[in-house]
């Protein structure tokens, strides 16, 4: 089960939507345990443009930034349930730490974040903002988070 495209099907397909006026969003996460505030956040990041990329950090950048515990579900299954969302048009893997690479190799339109990225650290900001595109920052749904999810399970289920 995977719902990945290759890095190169996705920049074709990138340039095939600019080449029709078709602007484009980007956004990037571990995405592990999907719930409401991601399904929120996507629907909003699609919202900013006609397409949405969302490039998925793979198990082993998941690991070195959440720790050896997750991520919880594996990485073919976390592309393939967000491939299937509807707000969301192509996934893409990476394994590097950031997604700045995938961000210098399509160039999006939109670069979408939560808000509690400040603007200065937005990773591909400057990538985007000099190609002509800008930064949307979006408010997370309260008190939904993977790791709320996860210490509720503990919580409640712990003997």
């Amino acid at each position: 089960m995977n719902g990945a495209t290759p890095l190169a099907d996705v920049v074709a397909a990138r340039n095939a939507w600019k080449a029709r006026g078709e602007k484009v969003s980007f956004t990037n996460g571990c995405f592990d345990i999907l719930h409401a505030g991601h399904v929120d956040y996507l629907a909003k990041a699609k919202a900013y443009g006609d397409r949405l990329i969302l490039g998925l950090n793979s198990d082993a950048s998941v690991r070195r930034i959440k720790g050896e515990k997750r991520p919880v579900v594996p990485q073919g299954e976390r592309s393939y349930i967000l491939a299937n969302l509807e707000s969301v048009d192509l996934v893409v893997l990476f394994d590097e730490d950031d997604p700045l690479a995938l961000i210098k190799a399509l160039t999006p339109d939109i670069l979408v974040k939560g808000a509690d990225w400040a603007l200065e650290n937005i990773i591909g900001r400057d990538v985007v903002e000099d190609a002509g595109g800008r930064v949307e920052r979006v408010p997370f749904v309260a008190r939904t988070s993977t790791t709320d999810i996860i210490k509720t399970i503990l919580d409640r289920y712990a003997t």
